[in-house]
């Protein structure tokens, strides 16, 4: 049996698009090895986010080209698609396909154990308009299903170069997404996340058809009880989004919402679309239609240009609006980027000072927000055991407002339902006590006493991170 050994750099994107290439070697009789074995083809899944992601990836090609100099070395993802050249020119790289045409590698690896000859197989994304279709109708030793719906940006944010590698935004056919998510939901997920590299733009090409219309009809699929978005811009959380947030009781009680910078001419430079004013007026309304909502974000830090009062005014905007986690990145410059090439750039030691004023900050409000409820119940799909060790009698898993819970409990919990008193609250952990199990119950709707709550961050958000504050941000 031929063998095939993936290793994914950057974003939950990226995660996502490797388990889809997976299914297709496993379609063709592959089997998975670890990428330390040897392998017959090994395929790298590469990361542009930042240079160092880059240079992380060239490190991880060559590592490959070592252990098996017979290997079919093939290259994938966000630097494959903005440097193929690069790419092809390290001894052993037999392909180099980007992040378009995957459904053609099997193709490709077949015409090269044949004759071996290099096929550099990238294409000008900026001419791609279709949505890439490479399903995943399974997650291994996971409790929850992710549904890749968009591809591409189209921000051109002044840091970020993901534009480039991804393309123009691109949404899946809303028929395609209904069905895949109901095959998910059959093969037993009762929690699905969407993800895209931009998943609040989902219908931005499309006719009459936006994300909440799409919310709807997920809605509607029976046996699926709780929808969550990856990450979305406050501008693009409008009244008929408001509204599928105010009466769904699928959709979960967590938004990670972008913020980038606390102050607006920051903000301007970075070419965000959105003022602080703007910003906390769209957070105060999702707040009135969906209470005890936890919002959390992304900052990056020390901007060129930004000074120590722009920063102070940025950090007493965030602390104002309370978010229940911030993640926080120090600017990185992405050589090809406005904002790589702006004068003021700020020195290191000042950029890892604030990052640390604010990451204080974070920890201090994500506590603030645990502690509201302690003594509350909470709806909990065990997803692990705890630490990842078992027999330590405990497991965890999360609300979905974000708050993750270790409770007593044993791994035939894992992907259940479970009902959860919180009874001690901590900054990136809780501690509860399970009360029952209500594995085969419907979830108690919202505003009941014990409310309905989803899950879990994740890596999920990192990836907005990540394709956001050219910063690498994934938790392993």
């Amino acid at each position: 049996m031929p063998s095939v050994a993936f290793y994914t750099l950057g974003c939950k994107v990226n995660f996502y698009d490797t388990e889809a290439i997976w299914q297709l070697f496993k379609n063709e009789g592959y089997e998975q090895v670890d990428f330390e074995a040897t392998a017959d083809v090994y395929l790298i899944n590469t990361c542009t986010v930042t240079n160092t992601g880059d240079k992380k990836s060239r490190q991880i090609i060559r590592r490959a080209v070592r252990r098996n100099p017979d290997a079919v070395i093939a290259v994938t993802g966000c630097y494959a698609q903005t440097s193929p050249a690069e790419i092809m020119a390290i001894p052993g790289v037999d392909l180099v396909i980007g992040t378009q045409d995957r459904d053609k590698i099997m193709t490709y690896v077949d015409q090269i154990h044949t004759d071996r000859q290099p096929v550099n197989a990238v294409r000008n994304i900026m001419k791609t308009r279709e949505f890439e279709e490479l399903d995943v109708p399974d997650f291994a030793e996971r409790t929850r299903a992710f549904l890749k719906i968009q591809e591409g940006c189209n921000n051109f944010c002044t840091f970020c170069i993901i534009p480039w590698s991804r393309g123009l935004s691109r949404s899946r056919d809303a028929h395609s997404v209904v069905e895949q998510a109901k095959q998910l939901v059959t093969a037993g997920y009762k929690e699905i996340v969407l993800t895209g590299i931009h998943t609040g733009g989902y219908g931005d090409d499309l006719d009459n058809y936006r994300l909440s219309d799409l919310l709807w009809d997920l809605d509607h699929i029976e046996g699926l009880e709780r929808i969550r978005i990856s990450s979305i811009e406050a501008s693009q959380i409008d009244e008929a989004m408001i509204d599928v947030l105010n009466r769904s009781t699928k959709m979960c009680r967590h938004l990670h919402i972008p913020l980038q910078a606390g102050e607006n001419s920051v903000l301007k430079r970075m070419r965000r679309k959105y003022t602080t004013e703007e910003f906390a007026a769209k957070i105060k309304r999702i707040r009135e239609v969906m209470p005890g909502v936890a919002i959390t974000t992304d900052v990056i830090v020390g901007f060129p240009g930004e000074t120590d009062e722009m920063f102070e005014e940025g950090f007493r905007f965030m602390e104002e609006l309370g978010f229940s986690e911030m993640h926080v990145f120090p600017y990185s410059k992405r050589t090809g980027t406005p904002a790589a090439r702006m004068e003021d750039q700020v020195d290191e030691e000042v950029k890892n000072e604030r990052v640390h004023k604010l990451i204080d900050l974070s920890e201090r409000m994500q506590l603030a927000y645990a502690e509201k409820y302690v003594g509350a119940v909470l709806d909990i799909i065990p997803e692990r055991d705890y630490k990842g060790a078992p027999g330590t009698g405990l497991v965890m898993g999360y609300s979905d407002n974000y708050i993750q819970v270790v409770f007593n409990g044993t791994e035939d919990l894992i992907g259940k339902l479970c009902r959860v008193k919180v009874t001690e609250a901590g900054v990136n952990e809780c501690r509860g006590q399970l009360v029952r199990v209500l594995e085969g119950e419907a979830p108690a709707l919202r505003g009941s006493e014990t409310h309905s709550f989803v899950l879990e961050l994740d890596n999920e958000q990192d990836q907005q991170a990540a394709v956001h504050t050219n910063a690498e941000a994934l938790r392993a």
